[in-house]
């Protein structure tokens, strides 16, 4: 699998990062099928209440609104414009997933919501400019795999 990550995507992230300083932030990832197994992110929400010093937990109802909006931007076509994952800082930590991240993850897969697979992107804020990241996919009934994350 290879994701790229739109460069408007980029500047939100780093601006979110800024605002944020050293609370974890996240939110879902909304993206585009270029081809099979390669994909760009075009869109995120972004939740900046719910995170703390070393934690964050999305609320689902406030990034519904972003993912309903996204679906009617894009005219519904699923096949192509869809959720890809989720995404949230490490504002402290290295950009890996921790163990409570791979549990999260493997439950997001493997529950009834119909998800075959899921994306998790870290990132951090590194020097105040450059996005530092790492991209995880988890699937059902398979271990978790690192992502190439392209230029876009």
């Amino acid at each position: 699998m290879r994701i790229e990550i739109a460069e408007d995507v980029r500047r939100k992230l780093r601006s979110a990062l800024r605002g944020a300083g050293r609370r974890e932030i996240g939110g879902v990832l909304m993206g585009e099928q270029l081809e099979p197994g390669h994909f760009r992110i075009i869109d995120l929400s972004i939740d900046t209440e719910t995170g703390g010093r070393a934690h964050f937990v999305r609320s689902p109802e406030a990034h519904a609104v972003a993912l309903d909006a996204f679906f009617e931007r894009t005219g519904k076509e699923y096949h192509r414009f869809n959720y890809l994952g989720e995404w949230h800082s490490h504002p402290r930590f290295p950009v890996t997933p921790s163990s409570q991240d791979i549990s999260s993850m493997a439950e997001l897969v493997h529950s009834e919501r119909g998800i075959d697979f899921a994306v998790l992107l870290i990132v951090k804020l590194h020097w105040w400019r450059t996005v530092a990241s790492s991209c995880t996919l988890f699937r059902r009934n398979a271990n978790p795999l690192p992502v190439g994350i392209l230029e876009a």
